[in-house]
């Protein structure tokens, strides 16, 4: 099988050499959703419209996946409609994946349950974008995936255009050996509209990293009359629980996979990506916790003030979910003794917002004593800057630091 995939591959992309191109964050996830998808299901919401629109357009063109297939793209009459299409696409043997953001997530909810309790492998593109409630805003945030933080659902955050190609890839790769479905998400507009000049990884090399058994385990699972099993199931009380704990192997192995899945795409690109990336001092006493393009800022003033004689961090986030204490306490310097967390996210009515609970309840089981602060920035596309991020590090400084924080306004 894999030498017949690796010919079909050749014979639809006879240049193997790399592919440097301007495009935005959108394009760059949809070249490697459409790699590994032999059917899409879409609806068009802001502003992750374009996936769905490049996708259908290489389709008329002709272009073929890695399985030397042109995708089946198909619009539905929602959101809802377009994840209830991808299930049973799911259900039938084929590889699928679906493009969305905000209220259109949400409408995937109910089948994203379905998706994950299942244990079938995809993966939805995310341009995270803000939630209407007092107002609409078409403008990014990551009040979209939070929502969906409970459904099972795999995260994988990007920040750069780059990022989203690479990242991309780590997300279809492990989802295939974790028959866990996931979702890689990035900003929306700041990330989804961005050019920039990256290198796309050509189809061939895709081709190459792909786990073959787990493609033909994928393939193995279909609905097929001549393969009768059960699924679908109602349970009783005396059963539901358990099954539903019997789950846990498969989210216990998600980040030894994406781990493995990051290495082989660190060699083919030579870029590094890992579960928690940590820059800046090796003997920082304040960092700074996040995840997204906000953490490109971030980064900035970290450089610019270690250059000044601080001495400060900043963990950017790839794998949110499932979250790993051991890689994420394995990141932060012995040196550090506060922590700010940043989430561009607001939960009403909770003590915390995500990013900032998981933090810290890692860091209380762990018994480390460090000071752990939480803020919110950059809802409905506010704003994030360099000496915003400076106002965090200055924070820190403080003896008690402010707590729930908000950044930018």
């Amino acid at each position: 099988m894999a030498e017949t995939l690796l010919k079909q591959v050749k014979t639809n992309n006879k240049k193997s050499e790399k592919i440097i191109k301007s495009v935005d964050g959108n394009t760059a996830a949809a070249h490697v959703a459409y790699a590994f998808s032999d059917v899409a299901a879409i609806y068009p919401i802001t502003p992750s419209s374009p996936m769905g629109e490049v996708v259908d357009e290489w389709a008329a063109e002709g272009r073929k996946n890695i399985f030397g297939q042109v995708l089946k793209v198909q619009e539905l009459q929602s959101e809802g409609g377009a994840a209830g299409a991808v299930h049973g696409a799911l259900s039938t043997g084929s590889f699928s994946s679906t493009y969305t953001a905000s209220q259109g997530l949400l409408l995937m909810i109910p089948n994203m349950y379905k998706i994950s309790g299942e244990l079938m492998p995809c993966v939805f593109h995310v341009s995270a974008r803000a939630i209407a409630g007092q107002a609409l805003s078409i403008f990014g945030d990551h009040q979209d995936v939070m929502a969906a933080r409970a459904t099972g659902f795999a995260q994988i955050a990007s920040g750069s255009i780059q990022e989203i190609n690479d990242l991309a890839l780590v997300s279809h790769l492990s989802t295939l050996r974790a028959s866990v479905p996931f979702i890689h998400f990035f900003d929306g507009f700041r990330s989804s509209h961005e050019i920039q000049k990256i290198e796309m990884t050509n189809y061939e090399d895709i081709a190459k990293l792909v786990d073959r058994n787990a493609i033909k385990r994928h393939r193995e699972r279909a609905l097929n009359p001549e393969k009768p099993h059960l699924r679908g199931t109602a349970q009783n009380p005396d059963i539901y629980f358990q099954v539903n704990e019997a789950a846990n192997k498969f989210y216990q192995a998600v980040p030894k996979i994406v781990e493995e899945e990051m290495k082989k795409v660190n060699k083919l690109t030579g870029r590094n990506y890992n579960l928690f990336d940590y820059f800046g001092a090796k003997d920082a006493d304040r960092i700074i916790i996040m995840m997204g393009s906000g953490a490109e800022a971030a980064e900035e003033t970290v450089e610019y003030l270690n250059k000044k004689g601080e001495k400060v961090g900043l963990i950017k986030v790839r794998l949110f979910r499932p979250f790993s204490a051991p890689h994420f306490l394995a990141t932060i310097p012995k040196s550090v003794k506060k922590i700010a967390v940043l989430d561009r996210t607001k939960e009403n009515g909770a003590y915390g917002e995500p990013l900032y609970l998981d933090v810290s309840a890692v860091i209380q089981h762990s018994n480390i004593d460090l000071l752990i602060v939480g803020g919110r920035y950059g809802l409905g596309s506010k704003d994030f800057t360099p000496s915003m991020a400076k106002a965090v590090f200055d924070n820190l400084k403080m003896k008690e630091p402010k707590n729930n924080f908000t950044v930018g306004i």
